[in-house]
């Protein structure tokens, strides 16, 4: 479909991954902030949507001559959505076109009885936000806190408690994985779902989910690692403990082992997010050095019937 002079969006498909994590990675290179760490693609993309409807539904993409334009996540929680645009078209009618579209595609296919449609971005992000703001979006609330660690310096070694080790994931942890989210997030995961709609899907390495197993072989704790070598950054997204095994220092020590890995392959940063009102997850990371740089805002619009 046609939008305007050469811009046209189409639906995601899997293939298309590989291609946007490049495409991103040149992105924060010549802007930096703005954009999130390219491992947040496959996150929201397949973990954070997990099979709602075929992900090209939900997922556009959008390009024009030099190639990918803007990318659109929606429905994410049920009534959120992200836009991505290249940096030769921040602040253009282009993308306040993608925004608009976004907006509705979302409001258009969350539940009857969200009021809002959410959106967010990074505090330094004032081109969005004046875009949001014409678009009759408000500012709610600080979202998310946005921590980084440097990697030239010491990693501890992880320390578990007796019994305990710490392991990349396999394949036939699908069903254990499942339940340690289910228990660290509130979730409503299978072991079926979470193969089909994360560990079978691209960009996914079960050697980057590290996992902590308790003596009776149940995941206790996880975390996914992301690389971006490009700009030599890692991220974290999610880290989790089953409530079961909490104030063990599980979730430390899988990070600590990410860490390793990451430096010993050529990352010199990592990032990490935490909800705001996270108390918890603000302590962990401050105790493994990470510091907030930036703030995310939540911004919200009535659904489109009521705006």
């Amino acid at each position: 479909m046609t939008i305007a002079s050469d811009l046209t969006v189409r639906p995601y498909a899997d293939a298309d991954l590989p291609l946007l994590q490049r495409t991103f990675a040149g992105w924060i290179a010549e802007a930096g902030r703005g954009y999130d760490h390219i491992g947040e693609l496959p996150h929201r993309i397949y973990e954070n949507l997990r099979g709602r409807r075929p992900v090209g539904e939900l997922v556009h993409v959008w390009e024009d001559a030099g190639g990918v334009a803007g990318l659109a996540i929606n429905l994410r929680f049920g009534a959120a959505f992200d836009v991505f645009t290249a940096p030769s078209l921040r602040g253009t009618a282009a993308e306040s076109h993608m925004l608009r579209t976004a907006y509705e595609t979302t409001g258009r296919l969350m539940d009857e009885d969200e009021p809002f449609v959410l959106t967010d971005l990074f505090d330094c992000d004032t081109v969005r936000a004046d875009l949001l703001t014409r678009l009759g979006f408000t500012r709610f609330r600080v979202w998310d806190h946005v921590n980084e660690r440097d990697l030239n310096g010491p990693i501890a070694e992880p320390r578990l408690p007796a019994g305990f080790v710490v392991r990349g994931a396999r394949p036939d942890d699908a069903a254990g994985l499942a339940e340690a989210r289910n228990n660290s997030f509130e979730e409503s995961w299978t072991g079926d779902l979470y193969r089909s709609a994360v560990m079978e899907k691209p960009g996914y390495d079960p050697a980057r989910e590290i996992v902590v197993e308790s003596p009776e072989g149940r995941i206790a704790a996880f975390t996914v690692y992301w690389t971006d070598e490009r700009n030599g950054i890692g991220h974290f997204e999610p880290v989790g403990t089953h409530r079961d095994f909490q104030r063990r220092g599980l979730a430390r020590a899988a990070m600590l082992s990410a860490m390793q890995h990451m430096a010993a392959d050529g990352m010199t940063t990592v990032t990490v997010n935490h909800n705001a009102e996270n108390t918890a997850a603000a302590g962990l990371y401050a105790s493994l050095g990470f510091v907030r740089r930036h703030e995310t805002y939540g911004f919200r619009r009535p659904r489109p019937h009521d705006a």
